[in-house]
């Protein structure tokens, strides 16, 4: 083969993924290159909520900006941002992730090097966490089209929010939106 027609492969080792920039992500070392925006974007837009369970498609991304409009305003890009760990480490079901406690270290991991990037706070502030658990209480009706007593929604009350089902490029508008809208505010 002369030069011009071959290509040059990289060998990569270690535990690394693939984003949609092209760059690899390692979660042994987690790091995060410019573009990291519009990686979480699409991700998010892209990964269904509930393990692709709900009655339609939802995304992590319309979750996350439900989340930030429902917080008081100091902590809207920080609920914008709680689930952008995800977009590396996937969603999985809470029941699961309960199970699998080096899975849990490995979240951690990522989650605390995004948000010292982003200078988030960590641990998540009480504000947001209860802001989840009212659009879990929402979702569950709304995406699910469940009315049983979840553990992590007995008695909560439900966020005032209509879910939209976005598509993934309509969710991922909405989060970059959002993002650019919170991020220097």
């Amino acid at each position: 083969m002369s030069d011009t027609t071959t290509s040059t492969v990289r060998r990569i080792v270690g535990p690394t993924i693939l984003l949609s920039d092209g760059s690899y992500f390692d979660f042994d070392t987690p790091a995060f290159g410019p573009n990291l925006a519009e990686i979480i974007a699409h991700a998010l837009s892209n990964l269904c909520r509930f393990t692709g369970h709900g009655r339609r498609f939802y995304s992590v991304a319309e979750h996350s900006v439900h989340v930030s409009r429902i917080v008081p305003p100091r902590w809207a890009f920080t609920a914008l941002m709680h689930d952008a760990a995800e977009a590396f480490v996937g969603d999985i079901a809470k029941p699961l992730k309960v199970m699998l406690p080096d899975f849990a270290v490995i979240e951690d991991r990522v989650e605390r090097a995004l948000f010292e990037r982003l200078g988030l706070p960590l641990p998540m502030p009480p504000e947001i966490k209860a802001a989840d658990r009212a659009m879990l209480a929402v979702e569950q009706h709304a995406v699910m089209g469940n009315a049983d007593q979840w553990h992590h929604t007995h008695g909560e009350a439900p966020a005032p929010v209509t879910i939209h089902f976005w598509t993934p490029e309509e969710a991922r508008a909405h989060f970059l939106a959002r993002y650019e809208e919170l991020h220097d505010a």
